[in-house]
């Protein structure tokens, strides 16, 4: 039986401002920092032991799970970064604030943007501020590979290949696994983990922060869930 656990990265400054943020590279508010500390605290006094940690190329998810290693006494716990468990890419609405998004285009909309399955946010114009077009993170990409907009959908079908070829393997070999990530590249696993339906999904929120620890089998089947407090 191996351990999953999954740790959404602490308060962004973006989160803090209330702005959509995505593939966009926000640190981590003094909230934040404080929400991934003790995340590592929880961590250690559930005795929880890691052989292997994935996060994002993203620097609020990596602080989030070096903070947690630190704090649960496992700095050397070797890790692996992928763009795939990056957040979810925003499209237009990176960059802009959430409450204007909703008087702009309506609260219902926004809504449907942020939390359905499959409805696309609008799209990015090449040229938008928040474009990460030239980050040289995802130089080595085909450039059909980096979104100009995703929904959740989108969203765990770019994880899904990340989790079958490395994260699924580890477990199998019986290696307790922590993915610190994102609020949607999360809810995309949870999703494919618990066999969410599209409909439910909707309703699925991640706390910043907070551990979520799963039990799974030899059939890496959900055994148990526990959310550290």
């Amino acid at each position: 039986m191996s351990k999953l656990v999954l740790l959404r990265h602490g308060q962004s400054q973006w989160n803090l401002e209330n702005l959509f943020t995505g593939w966009w590279d926000v640190d981590l508010s003094e909230k934040g920092i404080e929400e991934a500390k003790n995340a590592g605290k929880l961590l250690k006094q559930a005795g929880i032991q890691f052989d292997q940690a994935y996060t994002s190329v993203l620097t609020r998810a990596i602080r989030t799970l070096h903070f947690a290693l630190e704090g649960s006494e496992q700095v050397w716990v070797p890790e692996t970064k992928s763009w795939r468990l990056n957040e979810r890419h925003y499209g237009d609405l990176q960059g802009q604030n959430k409450q204007e998004a909703a008087e702009k285009w309506g609260d219902e909309q926004v809504h449907i943007w942020r939390r359905s399955y499959d409805v696309l946010p609008p799209l990015q114009p090449t040229d938008a501020k928040y474009s990460i077009a030239h980050d040289r993170r995802y130089a080595d990409l085909d450039p059909k590979q980096v979104p100009q907009g995703e929904n959740l959908k989108i969203c765990l079908e770019r994880v899904m290949p990340f989790w079958e070829d490395h994260i699924a393997p580890d477990l199998l070999k019986g290696k307790n696994v922590i993915i610190a990530a994102h609020g949607n590249s999360l809810r995309a696993l949870t999703k494919y983990l618990e066999n969410i339906s599209d409909e439910d999904i909707l309703d699925l929120e991640i706390a910043t922060g907070q551990p979520i620890v799963y039990d799974l089998d030899q059939d890496l089947k959900v055994t148990h869930k526990e959310l550290l407090k």
